[in-house]
C-alpha cells in the first residue's frame, strides 16, 4: 500500500480507490471506506499478494476480495465494497465477507459407465479434444450446481446419453498439475449397460473425439496413470468382488 496517509482517490463513474499507510489501524480504514461510500457507489483497494497485513486490513474494513490482478511489477489482490452491499454487522453481510476470501476448491464430477462383458466389465472412456489422455465422461461442477446434477448434465451434453446418476463411488483429490489448481473429483455410478449403448452416443465435437468401452489394460494404455488408478478404485466399489471394495477416498487415485 501507499506510504502516504490514507487517501481516497476518485476514479470516475462513482468509483474511488482507497490507499492507506502501512500498518494503519483498521478502524481508520473502515471509517474512510464508509465515508467514501457516501459519494461513491464503489470503493476499491489494490493490495500486494505478499502483504498479509494489508489484506487483513482490507478485509476487516468491510471490503470483499474480488480476485487477483496480474501485473508486470507484481500481482495485486483487488478488494472492493459497494454502497449496496449488506452491512457487515448483519449476518448476511458478514457471511458474504467471509465467503469472498475463504478458500474455494474446484469440483469435478465423473460417471463410471460399465458394460455387461463377462467376466470383466469394460468401462466407457472418452478421447478428449484438448488433451491426449482418455478420461471418464464428466466435467467441472458449476457454481451452485450439485455434483450429481453436474455429471448427468455433462454426460448428456458430451455424449447425448441421458442416464440416472447412481451412488457416489469415489472421492479422489487431484493435486495441482500442469497449470491447474488442485480439485476434488467425485466419481458416480452410471450403472451397467449393454455394449450397444455406444451406438446411441453423439459426441460433442468441441470436446469429445470418440468414446468407447475399454478393458482394464486399454484404460492403462490410453489414460493417464492417475486416471487409470481412479478408474480401478471406482470399479472395485461399483462391483466389489472377492477382494472386497476399494477405498472411498483416494489422492491421485492412490
Amino acid at each position: 500500500m501507499s506510504e502516504q496517509p490514507t487517501t481516497v482517490t476518485p476514479l470516475g463513474e462513482g468509483v474511488a480507490r482507497i490507499a492507506w499507510v502501512k500498518d494503519e489501524n483498521v478502524d481508520v480504514v473502515r471509517r474512510e471506506v464508509a465515508a467514501a461510500l457516501v459519494d461513491h457507489q464503489r470503493v476499491e483497494a489494490h493490495v500486494a499478494v505478499d502483504d498479509e497485513t494489508g489484506q487483513r486490513t482490507a478485509t476487516w474494513s468491510g471490503m470483499r476480495r474480488e480476485g487477483i490482478m496480474r501485473g508486470v511489477d507484481g500481482d495485486l489482490v483487488v478488494y472492493a465494497r459497494l454502497a449496496s452491499d449488506t452491512p457487515v454487522h448483519e449476518p448476511g453481510g458478514f457471511r458474504a465477507l467471509l465467503n469472498s476470501f475463504l478458500p474455494r476448491k474446484r469440483a469435478i464430477s465423473q460417471m463410471l459407465i460399465r458394460d455387461t462383458t463377462e467376466p470383466e466389465p469394460r468401462v466407457l472412456l472418452c478421447q478428449l479434444t484438448y488433451k491426449q489422455d482418455w478420461d471418464l465422461p464428466g466435467g467441472v461442477v458449476e457454481v451452485g450446481e450439485s455434483p450429481q446434477e453436474a455429471v448427468a448434465r455433462e454426460v448428456e451434453e458430451e455424449l447425448s446419453l441421458t442416464l440416472p446418476t447412481g451412488r457416489l463411488l469415489l472421492t479422489d483429490w487431484l493435486p495441482p498439475w500442469g497449470g491447474w489448481d488442485d480439485a476434488l473429483c467425485l466419481v458416480f455410478d452410471g450403472g451397467p449397460h449393454d455394449p450397444s449403448i455406444v451406438e446411441r452416443i453423439v459426441e460433442q465435437e468441441r470436446e469429445i473425439r470418440s468414446a468407447a468401452f475399454l478393458t482394464a489394460a486399454e484404460v492403462a494404455d490410453r489414460a493417464a496413470d492417475f486416471t487409470a488408478r481412479r478408474v480401478a478404485a471406482a470399479l472395485r466399489n461399483a462391483s466389489p468382488g472377492v477382494d472386497g471394495a476399494g477405498p472411498a477416498y483416494t489422492e491421485s487415485g492412490r
